[in-house]
């Protein structure tokens, strides 16, 4: 009689069913589980008021992770149009007017149910800053318009507030640092340049700064487990539009009804107001008594002694401590990679002067050739450039390689450590997104706790384990195997 094969039994069946049918549950229990989730976002919003004008940012991060592993990006900028907030200190009230269309992009931009909980914050620099110095209660005026404007905004507004020079040049090291990813992963940090339009600033790590010498100087940051000691300085009157007051000032001491200027092309002609050119605390003092109500600037075009007249706004010939920039400030040794943005990369880029692997001198000689290039010719180069920003740019140029190479003591063999930036990734160099960064505590002091394993690898994990399991289930029905045995022979 043939013997029954226990694998054909229903009980022996219906155990490899349900157990075949428990591994892909688990299998795949475990991939969904698992799976990436529909992302959902968070956002900030950062006024950045300077000097000449008035930027919104937009920045988002994934909701779940806030100040672990999410990334924050920048996903959308909006100019305002007008000049910056500083400039309406007779008419306050335009200042807040002034904001309303970036406001209302930004409702656009911000999915509506993420609006109550999307913190706004403005940050005045060093335009206000000179307004506070020359005016502090028209300041305090601009500022109110500015709060009241933006309190009526469906966001959360966090405040509008004077930013020092010191704070603008850590929160750009900062910005530039996070979107690198350098503090995160503990890299040699990147020094920051920031050129604007009333202040520049000069961010950076030095090993052989500790803080002792000049601890103004000093930011001390914890940052993903790691610590920095941060120097940094900003020099007020020195932005590129402040600079180019000071050199005028320095040309009208006697108080001429003309000059030949170095600094502009041969061929301009423009009539200038003094008292336009010292509104400024920067050089109110020293306007000349009894100067004319105009004097003629004109265009002489001749970059070398463009170079001279920009060297005599700044003062290398005091300096009480080991090592200084200019102005008595003191300075520790350039160390490392510099990333230069804002008003260096504008106008390096318009004038094709971005890549520093050409040599400094090279990078002069064009300069040079550019400044003493004729104005009509200029103006028919560059039909779409406003007059007033095309005829500065040979100054701005000049001045831009002197404040580095003289100022800040870059030498032909540091200058190709700097990199003129507009963006990083998709983002903007700038102070405000460390800014933000700072108020809303998105970068942790500690490293962030790291999942023990990766997606993959837990799947991975997983499968293994439920195929040990469904071998050691087999193992378990040895009782239902068919045995081997010998059956007699019928002869």
């Amino acid at each position: 009689m043939k013997e029954k094969n226990p694998w054909h039994t229903p009980v022996t069946i219906i155990i490899t069913v349900i157990g075949v049918i428990a591994i892909v549950a688990l299998v795949t229990v475990a991939v969904l589980q698992n799976r990436p989730l529909t992302q959902k976002y968070k956002y900030g919003i950062v006024l950045d008021a300077g000097s000449s004008h008035t930027a919104l940012y937009i920045y988002q991060w994934p909701a779940e992770k806030d100040n672990n592993t999410g990334r924050v990006e920048q996903t959308h900028s909006c100019k305002v149009k007008g000049p910056g907030i500083s400039s309406y200190a007779s008419e306050p009230w335009k200042a807040g007017e002034s904001l309303k269309d970036c406001i209302e992009d930004a409702k656009r931009r911000v999915p509506e149910k993420r609006h109550d909980e999307t913190p706004l914050y403005l940050g005045a620099t060093a335009g206000m800053r000179l307004l506070s110095i020359e005016d502090s209660s028209a300041s305090n005026k601009v500022f109110q318009a500015v709060e009241q404007s933006l309190q009526k905004s469906p966001f959360s507004f966090q405040g509008a507030r004077l930013l020092s020079g010191q704070e603008e040049g850590a929160f750009g090291w900062v910005t530039v640092n996070y979107l690198d990813d350098r503090l995160k992963q503990g890299l040699e940090t990147t020094g920051a340049l920031d050129l604007g339009g009333a202040s520049t600033q000069i961010s950076f790590v030095s090993n052989n700064y500790d803080g002792s010498e000049s601890p103004k100087n000093s930011v001390t940051f914890r940052l993903y487990g790691n610590d920095y000691n941060l120097y940094t300085n900003s020099f007020l009157c020195y932005g590129k539009d402040q600079a180019l007051r000071l050199t005028l000032a320095q040309q009208t001491q006697s108080g001429p009804r003309s000059i030949l200027d170095p600094c502009f092309h041969p061929g301009y002609n423009e009539t200038v107001t003094y008292s336009d050119l010292y509104d400024s605390p920067c050089v109110s003092d020293r306007k000349p008594q009894g100067a004319p109500v105009t004097f003629t600037h004109l265009g002489q075009g001749n970059s070398s002694q463009c170079q001279d007249v920009v060297k005599s706004i700044f003062n290398f010939t005091h300096c009480r401590y080991t090592q200084c920039s200019f102005n008595g400030v003191f300075q520790p040794l350039l160390q490392g990679p510099f990333g230069a943005f804002s008003a260096y990369y504008f106008v390096m880029n318009f004038l094709n002067l971005t890549d520093t692997s050409i040599p400094l001198e090279v990078v002069r000689k064009r300069l040079s050739i550019y400044c003493e290039t004729p104005w009509d010719q200029i103006k028919q180069r560059h039909p779409d450039v406003k007059l007033k920003y095309l005829a500065e740019y040979c100054f701005s140029g000049t001045y831009i390689l002197t404040l580095l190479t003289k100022g800040y003591n870059f030498t032909s063999e540091s200058y190709p450590n700097i990199k003129f930036i507009k963006k990083i990734k998709g983002s903007d160099a700038g102070w405000t997104l460390g800014y933000m960064l700072n108020l809303t505590n998105m970068i942790p002091a500690e490293a962030p706790d790291s999942p023990l394993l990766p997606h993959s690898g837990y799947v991975s994990i997983v499968t293994v384990i439920t195929v040990l399991l469904f071998v050691l289930l087999i193992f378990s029905l040895r009782p239902f195997w068919p045995r081997c045995s010998k059956q007699p022979q019928i002869i």
